[in-house]
This record gives C-alpha cells, sequence and structure tokens, in this order.
C-alpha cells in the first residue's frame, strides 16, 4: 500500500511596503540572500513569488506541505532573522515584528484546477453548470 500523496498548500499573504522605499525593495529582492534563498527552500516553501503594487501592496505566493512546519522552521533559523530584521525597516505597521511571521493570509475563494479536477471526476457534471 503507498502512502497518500501529500496536497500541496497554496498561501497567500500581503505587507505594506513603504511607497518611499519601492525602488531599494526592489532592488534588494533582486539579489536575495543566498543564505536566505536556502532556507527558505529547506522550510519546504516552494514556488514562492513577491508582487509589488506601485503604492507599495505587496502580494506574496508560495506552496508548501505543511505551512505550520515550514513556518517554525523559519522561525527558528537564525539566516531568516538575519534577513528579515534587515528588511523590516522597509515595512509599514509591523510594529517590531518579523515581516514574514507577521504578514496576514488571505483565504483562497477559487483555484481553476480544483474546480476542473472536480468537474472532471464527476460525469453527470454538464459543460453548462
Amino acid at each position: 500500500m503507498s502512502a497518500p500523496v501529500a496536497v500541496p498548500r497554496r498561501v497567500c499573504f500581503h505587507l505594506q511596503v513603504d511607497p518611499t522605499r519601492l525602488d531599494e525593495y526592489r532592488a534588494r529582492h533582486a539579489a536575495v540572500w543566498p543564505d536566505m534563498l536556502r532556507a527558505i527552500e529547506a522550510s519546504g516553501r516552494r514556488n514562492y513569488s513577491l508582487f509589488l503594487r506601485d503604492d507599495g501592496l505587496l502580494v506574496g505566493y508560495y506552496e508548501t506541505d505543511d505551512d505550520e512546519a515550514s513556518q517554525r522552521t523559519l522561525e527558528s533559523d537564525p539566516r531568516t532573522a538575519a534577513w528579515e530584521a534587515d528588511m523590516a525597516e522597509f515595512f509599514v505597521s509591523l510594529d517590531g515584528t518579523r515581516p514574514d511571521q507577521a504578514a496576514p493570509r488571505l483565504t483562497e475563494v477559487f483555484h481553476l484546477e480544483d474546480q476542473l479536477a472536480a468537474l472532471d471526476a464527476d460525469p453527470a457534471a454538464s459543460a453548462t453548470d
């Protein structure tokens, strides 16, 4: 009997970058510290992307098999703490908390592949549903 396949969890979060520091924020992320990249990888996060709007709204997305375990791994990794301390000054309203730990999560309300898979699994479903 084979082990169940882990279904990756999709995680989306948002933060507010100081709009007066967007160019510097972009520059820092053009060359993230190699140790930070390895820490993220070691935490189990993959397909990680950040999107930045011109008013400073930052939206992040990643996939992981276990978000809580990933979060704990990053919280305890000194490479992560150093990066987040360096980046904290870019964010509005964090009140001293680490950016990665304080980022509010968004609730997923639609995922195309999930709905298509459900549709394909139901032979009674019609194309007009």
